[in-house]
């Protein structure tokens, strides 16, 4: 079988993680958002692509659900002391090598999916990792200065860690991505796929942005394979982090029913909420998408396993 993810971070990888232990065998494409992409310290970091290949290479913080496990931060530390920020994203050691490496192959001329390649050959994720496009994309979100009362646009990595997402996001905007190409392999991947996946990642920010790169979303439309989201919102607030602050930039209600109808019947062909949004089964099945009540806490791998099984099995039925 093979399946294509539209993944972002955290949430993306862990599932991914269980997916792999419920279908072994399974030839799975991985399309990995970049649009968290950020350039710092004169080097290119990509936070979901790294988190996607350090989880399913065994090299994560398991605890922080990013970065390296037993990770120092010697050079944090030095760049401070010299007064060279930002401070406030916390690359260590070890990731260090990771972006300069990344850095070096790009000065060098290899687009960001070669690179992403030669990259995964020391971790062997057991997917293939694709970038959505080897062109540069950032998020970006407009906020209101809450000292000022005026209104900026910040990278997406400063609103949601420096700021925590404190402020309310007025528009997202995922700068460049209405210029941008699909990378190679990328809609060859969707159209020869058995089974395409949305996992409980940021429906506005992750899958959303990779989405919007143009191709992509017309691409999963007219594909043969069904389509099978699993909801990030669980009884009316998001599983992790702040996906209700960037769905309402949209203008989507943090519920398992509005973000099933933000993707729309034109996307999916299934839909997985959690038992405690079990009364959104009926309004999701209203508009054509086949929907089904599970558990959704990706709790530990066995719990996330059962999830993907499940997404597996609506994608089946729904042949």
């Amino acid at each position: 079988m093979r399946i294509v993810v539209l993944a972002g971070g955290i949430g993306g990888a862990r599932f991914l993680r269980g997916l792999q232990a419920a279908a072994p065998d399974a030839d799975i494409t991985v399309i990995g958002n970049t649009g968290d992409d950020i350039h710092l310290f004169g080097l290119k970091v990509c936070p979901d692509l790294d988190t996607v290949m350090y989880t399913l290479g065994g090299g994560i913080n398991e605890d922080q659900g990013w970065g390296r496990t037993d990770e120092s931060f010697t050079v944090k530390e030095e760049l401070a002391a010299y007064g060279v920020g930002p401070s406030w994203f916390g690359l260590g050691d070890r990731d260090f090598a990771t972006h300069i490496v990344r850095t070096q192959m790009l000065g060098a001329g290899y687009p960001l999916s070669a690179v992403t390649e030669a990259l995964c050959d020391r971790w062997e994720p057991g997917v293939r990792l694709l970038p959505m496009s080897d062109d540069r994309v950032e998020t970006h979100v407009a906020v209101t200065d809450p000292e000022t009362g005026e209104r900026r646009v910040i990278h997406f990595q400063e609103y949601w860690v420096r700021l925590r997402a404190s402020l309310d996001a007025e528009a997202v905007v995922p700068v460049g991505a209405e210029q941008a190409k699909p990378a190679p392999g990328v809609l060859e991947a969707i159209a020869a796929a058995d089974l395409i996946l949305f996992p409980p990642s940021n429906p506005v920010v992750s899958v959303g942005t990779i989405l919007a790169v143009p191709g992509i979303r017309e691409a999963v439309a007219a594909a043969d394979a069904p389509v099978v989201g699993l909801s990030p919102i669980v009884g009316g607030a998001p599983v992790r982090g702040m996906a209700d602050k960037v769905l309402a930039a949209v203008g989507v209600e943090a519920t398992a029913a509005a973000v099933a109808l933000h993707y729309g019947g034109e996307l999916l062909d299934g839909w997985l909420v959690d038992t405690a949004d079990a009364d959104a089964v009926a309004e999701v099945e209203a508009a054509g998408i086949a929907c089904r009540a599970v558990p959704l806490m990706m709790t530990d791998l066995a719990a996330t396993a059962e999830m993907a099984r499940a997404a597996l099995a609506l994608a089946e039925a729904s042949r």
